[in-house]
């Protein structure tokens, strides 16, 4: 083969490396910049890999905004209930709790997610 054209099959093979790393290191994949599908996928990968006892900032930094939010003062507790969506359920264009893990602080720390830890929430 010409060494010419073997020349510039290993500089457009260099020229695509050093694309895809531009592109993986300048655009990160952040939740606020996915579509529907790959959020409600990113938050069931993420939910995986919490530990009770993380405060709301780490939360908050590794799923970034939640799509449902409530809070109360319970004694002298502060008890917040934040959903992110994990499920399709209805083609409405709106994200309703039943389609969400609901993840349950108090004082800014992770106590308990999913449907029972919202239960509880409810019941108190």
């Amino acid at each position: 083969m010409n060494t010419k054209v073997i020349r510039l099959i290993f500089a457009g093979i260099a020229l695509y490396a050093a694309f895809v790393f531009l592109v993986i290191s300048v655009y990160p994949d952040k939740p606020e910049n996915m579509d529907w599908k790959d959020r409600e996928e990113y938050n069931r990968v993420q939910i995986t890999k919490l530990k009770l006892g993380s405060t709301r900032e780490e939360v908050l930094a590794l799923l970034g905004s939640p799509d449902i939010t409530e809070a109360k003062r319970q004694n002298e507790n502060a008890i917040q209930v934040m959903f992110y969506r994990t499920q399709h359920v209805r083609a409405d264009g709106l994200t309703t709790q039943d389609e969400c893990t609901p993840l349950l602080f108090e004082n800014e720390k992770l106590i308990a997610w999913g449907d029972g830890a919202y239960s509880s929430y409810q019941q108190s």
